[in-house]
């Protein structure tokens, strides 16, 4: 079992001293080898000397997704590309791509990672894990492909697309752990369904998700239709990829890899740190990255830090669920909306089935909310009366929880466009 116990369960008076001496190295690293840095921590008066404790990151200025765009592709790394053994990059799907690189030193620390999490989730040796997310230039699957090796597992590098063959690799190849989106294995469930396979023919017992958020109602219908046990991994492509944290059995939130990794929690609107236990935005800053090492990086992630020791034995930080990312929250008539809030109440309902969309609107002076959905049993649009009445409750629902009133659409079932990567579920169509 890949269990790193001197890591894994140290005190938090000798993790801040390792936390210390790593933080002060990658300052001094950041300012001699990467020039944006240089010009950075010299307006703000930093050097590695006046850091001398782990509070003094606070002195720090934050880095951004702005700033990785800014020096596209290759500005902020620290090292020639003769010394970077891989490079990945963002979609690019709201501006350019956030290339990172990484050296061989990199990627080790990365397998390392990666291989601590899927093992605090339950995965062995003995485990056959299908990954079904994409492989290219996205970090998702390369990043879970080599954790899961050096564990020892048997991997299978199943890509995403083409469902049918997928699901006839999960029976033939006795598939015991999928990698994917949770809204893919929500898809992929869905599919198995429709095929003249019985789901005693699925061997899955364990869910390895992560690269989009899922509500505790989605991870339960997961669970349900596949009879697995559903875990959320943590990570971003400009911080390493999958690997910054992961839960472990307990589902008691997400352990960060606080020797790789300083996370903090800010107020998203001034940026001022937040005290422990507060929710707020996530920065983290790498620790030890020699290809593209990144200082308080704002993730644009919404959660909480809980420092008490994990009933696992694990007593290193734990991050909450992301709730959300600040740039992915609606504003509502003044009212903060997050897509995971429409979700609890859409995947809760069992006439309702998960997949959804949001439009937003302007109507005359106002922003509008539209959330569509499906139905599970087409049968139900032949009643009138159940659609309107299905219709009432889930205003009713969305307004308890939200505390403004939208318009919702029941549609015919898997009339709303799949997702084999990242679902793109909000369609805002004001100016």
């Amino acid at each position: 079992m890949f269990f790193q116990k001197d890591i894994e369960t140290m005190s938090r008076k000798e993790m801040d001293a390792y936390q210390l001496e790593r933080l002060r190295w990658t300052v001094d690293y950041c300012y001699r080898n990467v020039p944006f840095y240089t010009k950075r921590l010299d307006e703000a008066g930093v050097t590695p000397e006046k850091i001398k404790s782990v509070e003094d990151i606070k002195h720090i200025p934050i880095t951004t997704k702005e700033d990785l765009r800014d020096n596209y592709p290759f500005g902020l790394f620290a090292q020639p590309l003769n010394k970077i053994e891989r490079i990945h990059a963002s979609s690019g799907t709201t501006g350019k791509p956030t290339v990172v690189g990484y050296t061989k030193a990199d990627i080790d620390h990365w397998a390392d990672c990666v291989a601590r999490i899927v093992t605090a989730a339950g995965a062995t040796s003995d485990d056959v894990v299908q990954i079904s997310f994409g492989y290219g230039m996205f970090t998702g699957a390369l990043g879970l492909h080599y954790g899961l090796e050096k564990i020892g597992a048997a991997v299978i590098p199943n890509s995403s697309g083409n469902t049918e063959k997928t699901l006839m690799y999960m029976r033939d190849f006795g598939t015991t752990a999928l990698v994917a989106t949770p809204s893919y294995a929500l898809y992929m469930c869905e599919t198995a369904k429709e095929q003249p396979f019985p789901m005693s023919d699925y061997n899955l017992k364990l869910g390895l998700f992560g690269s989009e958020g899922c509500t505790p109602e989605m991870r339960s219908e997961i669970e349900k239709g596949w009879g697995l046990f559903a875990t959320d991994n943590y990570g971003m492509s400009e911080l390493m990829g999958p690997g910054v944290s992961g839960e472990c059995r307990e589902r008691d939130g997400l352990h960060f890899n606080e020797d790789y990794f300083i996370p903090e929690i800010i107020n998203s609107e001034s940026c001022e740190r937040l005290s422990e236990g507060e929710t707020g935005e996530l920065l983290v800053t790498t620790l030890c990255k020699e290809g593209i090492p990144l200082l308080r990086y704002r993730t644009r992630d919404i959660t909480r830090l809980n420092y008490e020791p994990c009933r696992c034995g694990r007593t290193g930080v734990r991050m909450d669920k992301v709730k959300g990312r600040s740039d992915d929250m609606l504003k509502i008539r003044g009212v903060n909306v997050f897509p995971s809030q429409i979700e609890s109440v859409i995947v809760g309902n069992e006439q309702i089935g998960g997949n959804y969309q949001l439009v937003v609107r302007r109507e005359g002076f106002y922003d509008a909310l539209e959330v569509k959905v499906e139905l599970v049993d087409s049968s139900l649009l032949e009643s009138y009366g159940a659609i309107e009445k299905l219709n009432k409750q889930l205003q009713h629902d969305l307004y308890t929880i939200l505390g403004i009133r939208c318009k919702v659409s029941i549609l015919e079932p898997k009339t709303l466009e799949r997702f084999v990567g990242k679902a793109q579920r909000i369609v805002d169509l004001r100016d």
